[in-house]
């Protein structure tokens, strides 16, 4: 089967620590996985309105960044959240993003959740803190949207780094990068 991840970007800081894990671990996939990177600030979404309860509203099918965000999502046999740690979870453009599966999921036709049962979810993320457990509510907010979707859980990769390249001074982080993936295969 052809692997077709999608990277989606979810720091407000251009190519930043985060990013450049994620890419590092990118490289170690096998020949033949598709990669689509989508920079979520460069797709920004609205406010996601809760309007399970409405009478008629409902949930319209998506236009404009929401559309180009569940295409590619549908599209993905593999999906990489990559969010820096804030406040002790995923960002705020992650998560919006997430709160807007739930719309997805009541859009007709669209059919989100059984289709999106059986594929990855993966996480990257980086962290100012040594203590990694620090990451454990994004860790938990990750597996436990993928357990809910009945998708496969692929694991967390992380970093640690404050300032712009300084995951290039985290050892381990680099070491478990070029190891990430590696469950991945690729049939033609």
């Amino acid at each position: 089967m052809n692997r077709r991840f999608l990277f989606l970007l979810g720091s407000s800081r251009a190519d930043g620590n985060t990013e450049a894990l994620a890419r590092l671990a990118a490289e170690q996939l096998p020949a033949g996985a598709d990669q689509r990177w989508l920079d979520l600030t460069a797709h920004p979404l609205p406010d996601f309105v809760d309007r399970r309860h409405d009478d008629d509203s409902g949930y319209p099918a998506p236009t404009g960044h929401a559309a180009t965000l569940l295409d590619a999502t549908l599209d993905a046999t593999d999906l990489v959240i990559a969010s820096p740690l804030y406040w002790y979870s995923v960002s705020t453009s992650t998560k919006r993003y997430l709160d807007h599966w739930s719309g997805w999921m009541r859009v007709p036709g669209v059919d989100f959740k059984p289709r999106m049962a059986g594929r990855t979810l993966w996480g990257v993320s980086t962290l100012a803190d040594a203590d990694r457990s620090v990451a454990d509510p994004l860790v938990g907010t990750l597996r436990n949207t993928a357990a809910y979707l009945k998708m496969q859980w692929g694991g967390v990769l992380l970093g640690n780094g404050t300032r712009p390249g300084d995951i290039h001074h985290d050892e381990q982080a680099l070491t478990e990068a070029k190891e990430f993936f590696r469950s991945v295969t690729v049939t033609r």
